[in-house]
Parts: C-alpha cells; structure tokens; sequence
C-alpha cells in the first residue's frame, strides 16, 4: 500500500513518515498543498493523509480539487483544527475522515486501514486500456492469452500510467513516485524501465505502447486491436 503526507511541520511529517513505513507502507511526502494536489493526481496512492493549514493551497482547496478533477483516493485529514464547522467543511470539500491533533499513532493506523479496507471495494484489480490487462495483486500484463510477470518496480511504472493513460509523467513524476523523494534514482533509471516494459508489452502482443514526448513526459496510447 502507498500512502502519500501532506503536512508542512517537517517534525510531524518525518513522525508520520516513520509510523506508516514501520508497518511496511510505501511512503510520499509534500510539504505544500501544491506539491501534494499534484502528486495526489497521479491517482497511484491508496490514501492521503492532508493537513489543513498548508503554505501556497490548503487542505480544503486540494480535496475539493482532487475530487473536482475525479481523484477517487480516500482523504484522512489530520488537523489541529477541531471545530465541528471545519469538520463539516472538511468532510463536504471531499475528505472521508477527519482526525484531531494530537493523536495516538494506533489509532491513525486503524483509520488508514479501514481507509484502505473501503478503497478495495471499489478498485478493480484488473486496470484495462486497449487490448491490454494489468493484475496489480499479480503483477502481470497480458494480451489474449499471453501474459507475462513484471517486476517491483516495473509494476509500480505501469499502475501509474494504466490508472491514468492520457496523462503525461515526466521522468521527475516516475522518479518521484515510484522511487521516492529521498531516492538517487536518476532518468536513465526511468529510461531503462520504460525499455523492459515496451519488451514485455511486444512479449504479449499488446498493441498498447509506452509512446515519449519530448520534454515533456510518457504515457500510453491505444493502437489498433490484432484481427
């Protein structure tokens, strides 16, 4: 599971980091409301935990944007502001719980799961686009009846792009996401993964391709189906 904090106190941000990666969640991380909305509209996380009171976009803003803009991703936001009117406002602007600061990390996790219980009623297993299937719990693409096993990190390029096919990620986005914040990943990393993924997309016969826009990002395009 990937959880993505938005939260500008760096302390608590770090405390927060720790907890969920202790039980063994992939973890991002934005200081900002800007850099979390965007982040978040890569649609690859299974929860946000949002603050509030955040430089440059509020909390408020960047839930009602990321439902705006169709981002299905349940929001758990964690806030010093305790007053049933924010509470109210929180929960119209998008958000599908609201926690108070202080709080106890045991209970924070057991909303992240129940969080993360509720999103895997509505998640498909199976993402489509074109002639192509992707299994997130198998790890695998396939075409007809051919299909073949991607690895950790190859499977974490692909949910990213299936999820979301027309929209472009740069070689920053993929890093960002798939590697981490903290990560020395670099674009030939990107360069080489999105190789292995065009072969095994051409292993199955996939007419989908992994296709590159110069400066700009890669996305997937649909050609046309095999007779």
């Amino acid at each position: 599971m990937r959880v993505l904090v938005i939260e500008d106190e760096v302390r608590l941000c770090d405390a927060l980091c720790q907890i969920l990666r202790e039980k063994k969640y992939m973890v991002d991380y934005a200081n900002d409301g800007e850099d979390g909305e965007s982040l978040a509209k890569s649609g690859a996380y299974d929860v946000i935990i949002l603050d509030i009171m955040l430089p440059i976009k509020n909390g408020f803003e960047v839930a009602l944007s990321l439902r705006q803009n169709h981002i299905d991703t349940p929001i758990l936001m964690l806030t010093a502001r305790d007053s049933v009117s924010d509470k109210v406002k929180g929960l119209d602007c998008g958000a599908d719980d609201y926690m108070t600061k202080p709080f106890s990390p045991d209970e924070l996790l057991a909303r992240v799961r129940a969080l993360t219980r509720r999103q895997g009623e509505f998640i498909s297993d199976v993402a489509s686009f074109g002639d192509l299937s992707f299994s997130r719990s198998g790890a695998t693409i396939s075409c007809g009846t051919k299909e073949v096993r991607l690895n950790y990190k190859e499977a974490q390029i692909m949910n990213l792009l299936i999820s979301q096919p027309s929209m472009l990620y740069s070689k920053d986005d993929i890093i960002i996401k798939v590697w981490g914040y903290d990560s020395e990943a670099t674009d030939t990393n990107v360069e080489a993964y999105i190789s292995f993924l065009r072969k095994k997309l051409a292993f199955v016969g996939s007419k989908v391709s992994i296709i590159s826009i110069k400066k700009q990002g890669y996305r997937l395009e649909a050609g046309e189906c095999a007779k």
